[in-house]
């Protein structure tokens, strides 16, 4: 399936949205009726095998009250209204995605939450809002899932908002230790479902930045190296 399949031509939940997503991921996040069925805290439990609160609390532990937080993309479960939250009225909370449907379950999320905007944007492309200077901007899961020159793009395009004194989180998958089984499941799983994930295992974050020595990478690991937390901020 593709944008310019005559049978979601006219779907407004496939309007503008990449070939890629909707070759590759349509099942998970393009699809209204099935991304809603999957949008659960079980879910993203059961596929982070266990591990969703230690990897979400590696990106809450950097939000402190009144930050100014770009958010790059919609994640399921809990995590956009908590990071909204710890924010707080004193801040500012943006998120944006690429898909209708993410957009659609961000805003119940978020809803009540003045300080919190939703955003329809490539995280590629997105250009920032007026006048906001960010503090903390984070790629929660979202590299493994695009395509190497979109990787790219997203790092360089996060690093390109990064001032002096600010942070960039990256959580995301890395290359699981032979011994943990969990890199068996995986690489079945990224062979049928998840074709863009098996660079993860290849490179750093640091290999998508264009002036990757202007920064500093602070790496962390979680499940035998199954999965990574880089904090990202300029060299002094």
């Amino acid at each position: 399936m593709s944008e310019n399949d005559p049978s979601t031509a006219a779907n407004p939940y496939y309007d503008g949205v990449p070939s890629y997503m909707t070759d590759v991921y349509d099942w998970a996040y393009v699809n209204p009726a099935k991304a809603r069925l999957l949008d659960r805290n079980i879910v993203v439990k059961i596929l982070l095998f266990f591990n969703d609160q230690r990897l979400m609390r590696a990106y809450l532990n950097e939000v402190k009250e009144g930050m100014k937080v770009w958010q790059a993309a919609h994640v399921y479960g809990d995590l956009v209204k908590l990071v909204a939250q710890k924010v707080g009225a004193s801040g500012q909370y943006h998120l944006t995605d690429v898909t209708p449907i993410q957009i659609e379950q961000a805003t119940k999320k978020l809803n009540g939450m003045e300080w919190a905007k939703i955003i329809r944007c490539d995280a590629a492309t997105f250009s920032g809002e007026k006048g906001v200077d960010y503090d903390l901007i984070c790629s929660f899961f979202l590299l493994h899932e695009v395509p190497e020159e979109k990787k790219h793009e997203i790092v360089n395009n996060i690093l390109d908002k990064l001032l002096k004194g600010s942070k960039a989180v990256f959580v995301d998958y890395y290359n699981p230790k032979k011994w943990q089984p969990i890199r068996y499941i995986l690489a079945i799983v990224n062979h049928f479902l998840e074709p863009f994930a098996k660079t993860m295992w290849e490179n750093e974050i640091s290999h998508y930045a264009q002036n990757k020595d202007q920064f500093t990478w602070e790496k962390k690991t979680f499940f035998a190296d199954v999965y990574q937390c880089v904090i990202v901020q300029h060299k002094d």
